[in-house]
């Protein structure tokens, strides 16, 4: 093949692109199937069955699974305490798509609600240890509202 021919950056791939290491991945595909209504792209299988590569597509976006492989460096949330990364995902419709993830096994960490900046957003947490955003847009804002919104918070939250 022709180098000259080939893209930099595949037809569908965005900028970044989540990676998650997953204690069962294959069962984290059909989670992110029935949750998500993921798209599977493909699947790589290692010699021992666990999965060295899958990709799958939610919405417009990839995002990347594996079996979780220490010996490679690549630790699951589980290995570490839980996870400090929040994978968000912006829908057309947050009410449905957050009942759907809850349905399909996810636990809930924040409900849906309106937010300052402008969302209705909620958090659940899938049975792999990953953390999961889901909003809908549904009002413009300048950024002084968005700012007076999030001092208001802050100091209905300091006020009980």
């Amino acid at each position: 093949m022709n180098s000259s021919s080939v893209k930099p950056i595949p037809a569908g791939v965005h900028s970044i692109t989540p990676h998650l290491a997953c204690s069962n991945a294959a069962e984290a595909i059909e989670f992110y199937k029935k949750a998500f209504d993921a798209e599977e792209l493909m699947r790589l299988p290692g010699p021992d069955g666990k999965l060295v590569h899958a990709c799958l597509k939610i919405g417009d976006s990839q995002i990347m699974l594996a079996d979780v492989r220490e010996e490679c460096g690549m630790k699951g949330p589980d290995a570490l305490g839980g996870t400090p990364v929040s994978i968000h995902l912006q829908v057309e419709d947050v009410d449905a798509v957050f009942n759907q993830a809850i349905e399909a096994g996810a636990t809930l960490i924040m409900p849906v609600m309106e937010m300052f900046w402008g969302d209705r957003y909620g958090q659940v947490d899938d049975p792999f240890g990953h953390r999961w955003s889901v909003a809908t847009h549904v009002r413009d804002l300048s950024f002084e509202e968005i700012q007076a919104g999030m001092q208001a918070m802050f100091e209905q939250n300091q006020n009980g």
